[in-house]
């Protein structure tokens, strides 16, 4: 039996497992590289270490994994491993999470900035406090009103990429919406395949305002917020304001998660692209800790 020293950090009800690759490796030296999930019969297979860590019931308990490595081109680099074993290449609660346990270690002198590089690319994040800001990547694939058919219902969903791809749909009455179920069946659409995608339920509360209930793939179940989801949201709802037709230093809208709080997305249209996009919000270190393995 050997003990890995991790740190339990959640960002929004999101929470994350963070383990330094150095500390991992040192156990058991092969890990990082057999942590990526391998493909069989055009699913993942989930590694067992990292779901077995993941496990709510016999493990630590998380939505994912987060690995820390050193990076050349960055300040760090993140490594995203959902609790089912396959790997991300991008997630925005994630990164608000590894942000403030990295500038936590650097000590009081640090400054509050750092760039994290992704699988989809470099990120910057700033962090005070426990208020963490991070810029995404530029949006892509945007592809407004793509129909589909879901348990015998036409719907009509919005798809793009924030690092990771989204559908995003509107609905009215969030509450009373089966996540899971729908959410499921979008997410192994075949329109989507093979990778799949996580999925929005976003429901309009005001003109800056939108409440987002999101099914994400590779955890496979709801979870209490998803950063790249809210931004996915954001994004599209602000594609339906008028307002947005036209030219416009930046725009803000709020996120109300369903872990209750409310992230603030930003974002500056130029042309019909979106660019400068940033995601804020809350984390904590929760606690830290050894596990046997």
């Amino acid at each position: 039996m050997r003990k890995i020293a991790f740190a339990k950090v959640v960002a929004s009800g999101n929470d994350f497992i963070v383990i330094e690759s150095n500390t991992i490796s040192s156990v058991v030296p092969a890990l990082p590289a057999r942590l990526a999930a391998e493909p069989r019969a055009g699913r993942h297979r989930p590694s067992s270490i990292v779901k077995a860590l993941c496990d709510r019931k016999f493990g630590v308990g998380a939505d994912g994994l987060l690995l820390l490595e050193k990076s050349k081109i960055a300040d760090i680099r993140m490594r995203i491993l959902n609790a089912d074993g396959s790997e991300a290449e991008m997630c925005g609660n994630g990164a608000r999470c590894i942000a403030l346990y990295y500038i936590r270690g650097q000590g009081t002198g640090c400054r509050g900035q750092l760039k994290i590089e992704t699988k989809a690319g470099i990120i910057e994040g700033k962090v005070s406090g426990n208020s963490i800001k991070i810029k995404l990547t530029d949006p892509k694939d945007y592809q407004p009103g793509v129909p589909i058919k879901i348990q015998e219902r036409e719907l009509r969903i919005h798809s793009i990429n924030t690092g990771v791809p989204h559908a995003v749909i509107f609905v009215e009455g969030i509450e009373e919406i089966d996540v899971s179920s729908i959410g499921r069946e979008i997410r192994y659409y075949e329109r989507f395949a093979p990778a799949g995608t996580n999925v929005d339920f976003v429901e309009v509360i005001s003109n800056d305002t939108i409440k987002v209930r999101t099914y994400e793939r590779g955890v496979e179940d709801e979870t209490l917020a998803c950063g790249t989801g809210a931004v996915a949201s954001a994004i599209v709802y602000g594609y339906q304001l008028s307002a947005f037709s036209s030219q416009q230093e930046k725009i803000k809208i709020n996120v109300v998660t369903q872990g209750g709080e409310t992230l603030k997305v930003y974002f500056k249209k130029e042309d019909n692209d979106v660019k400068d996009v940033w995601l804020e919000g809350k984390a904590k270190i929760v606690y830290k800790g050894e596990i046997v393995i």
